[in-house]
């Protein structure tokens, strides 16, 4: 019974030691360091689709604020006032953003280096952005957004 014991125990140390350095690695990752994420409805895989709500740091009211401008300004929205910026806001933001912030990517709503490095350049046009155009959603991209959001108000 003791040999069995012992490997049960070291066994259990081995599983505790793994989940322990996979939370660990989780625990350090940060933005900068995150792989980009994937819009809603984006193919991954071949029958893999991943959904996704890319905020950026916008409150749901805040977000309501931009689909609403992006419905009632002209940006082709057509989705639902609700607060979370899937891949049909995103495509809005993108045609937003291929319209005089450099953003020639695809409009396929995924938010990637491209697509955040022409938001920051709208946001660093009167939205109090002051960073370097990185394609990197940091703080300070996030702190402008916020801003440009909030001035979206009048539009709902």
């Amino acid at each position: 019974m003791g040999t069995k014991t012992n490997a049960l125990t070291r066994t259990l140390i081995g599983v505790t030691a793994l989940a322990g350095l996979a939370v660990g690695s989780l625990a350090g990752a940060t933005a900068g360091s995150a792989a980009p994420v994937r819009g809603a409805g984006t193919s991954v895989s071949a029958g893999t689709t991943l959904n996704a709500t890319v905020n950026l740091g916008l409150s749901t009211t805040q977000a309501k604020y931009l689909q609403c401008y992006l419905k009632n300004g002209g940006w082709g929205y057509t989705g639902a006032i609700d607060g979370d910026l899937g891949a049909n806001s995103w495509k809005a933001v993108q045609r937003r953003l291929a319209d005089g912030y450099g953003y020639t990517g695809d409009i396929d709503g995924i938010v990637g280096p491209g697509t955040v490095s022409a938001l920051q350049r709208r946001l660093a046009d009167g939205y109090g952005y002051t960073g370097g155009i990185d394609g990197i959603a940091g703080p300070g991209t996030q702190a402008a957004f916020k801003t440009y959001a909030n001035a979206q108000s009048g539009w709902c």
